[in-house]
């Protein structure tokens, strides 16, 4: 009757352990929002655009040879938070970005600024093509958000 009693107890404990792990999971409709498939053929090259992803703008720019080369020369000592062009972008051609300034959380205006980049109206914070920091009150550097490509065409955010 022990053993019985045991295993009784082991099945309902099992049960109720599942229960309660799957309530901390997220449901389908969070899920869905949590990730973003972009087609880039969609994006001309030199410009930018913006989605809306987890409640951010998110930034898309499909950037031109000359953006490319002049990112990959800026000298790292110049910048307030250094980091490398191609440490920010897994294909040089794309940077993908959370549009939100690191300053205060305006969201700055693309193809603007001292630097070609990004400009935050709000407080005048200045960032390049790569969305690195180079004048203003920002303290670092735009974010940039986990992303995959998946083929040529398309990238998943999130």
């Amino acid at each position: 009757m022990t053993a019985a009693t045991g295993v009784a107890t082991a099945y309902v404990a099992k049960n109720v352990v599942t229960q309660f792990i799957s309530s901390l999971s997220a449901s389908a409709d969070v899920l869905a929002l949590s990730k973003i498939e972009i087609k880039l053929s969609d994006i001309p090259e030199g410009k930018n655009v913006a989605f809306k992803w987890r409640g951010k703008p998110l930034f898309v720019r499909h950037r031109t040879q000359a953006e490319i080369s002049q990112e990959a020369e800026v000298d790292l000592s110049q910048l307030r938070d250094p980091q490398h062009d191609l440490d920010r972008v897994k294909k040089p051609e794309w940077v993908i970005l959370v549009g939100v300034c690191t300053h205060l959380g305006c969201v700055p205006i693309a193809n603007s600024g001292d630097f070609g980049g990004y400009y935050c109206p709000c407080h005048g914070s200045h960032y390049d093509a790569s969305g690195r920091i180079r004048k203003g009150p920002a303290p670092l550097n735009l974010e940039v958000p986990f992303y995959q490509f998946v083929g040529d065409d398309t990238v998943v955010v999130g």
